[in-house]
């Protein structure tokens, strides 16, 4: 990619790593038109894609939203566990969840190529305070 493509991907990946919560691809581009008033959509979702392709970004599917990868590096998807009052998603990585799903799927002759899990709830911070 040029250094123009180099540098969009490095604003959008500041910017979501700014936020506390996951952004849309048009709560991006607000972010980037801060410092390039003329970026358009395309040029958001090229940035987007390629940060995923390069496992820095992970694409929300159910809230159609984008954070940065919390952790160093993985081959496997991640579990992402998203807190429905406060939104704050947290990453965890657990190659046996990835395994049994694609053995559960493959029984049927279905082939996985990609796991998008994503979990639903309410994080410490937000939930009952434990029992004594």
């Amino acid at each position: 990619m040029g250094k123009r493509g180099d540098l969009v991907q490095a604003e959008v990946l500041k910017a979501l790593k700014a936020s506390e919560t996951p952004l849309s691809a048009y709560d991006v581009l607000s972010e980037l038109r801060a410092f390039n008033p003329k970026a358009a959509p395309p040029t958001v979702y090229r940035a987007l894609n390629a940060l995923i392709e390069q496992g820095l970004v992970h694409r929300l599917e159910s809230l159609n939203a984008y954070m940065p990868c919390q952790c160093d590096s993985h081959a496997e998807e991640a579990i992402l566990s998203i807190c429905d009052d406060c939104g704050t998603v947290e990453e965890t990585v657990d190659p046996e969840v990835t395994e049994a799903m694609s053995r559960i799927t493959g029984k049927s002759g279905f082939a996985p190529q990609r796991h998008v899990i994503e979990v639903h709830g309410t994080c410490a911070d937000c939930g009952p305070e434990p029992s004594s």
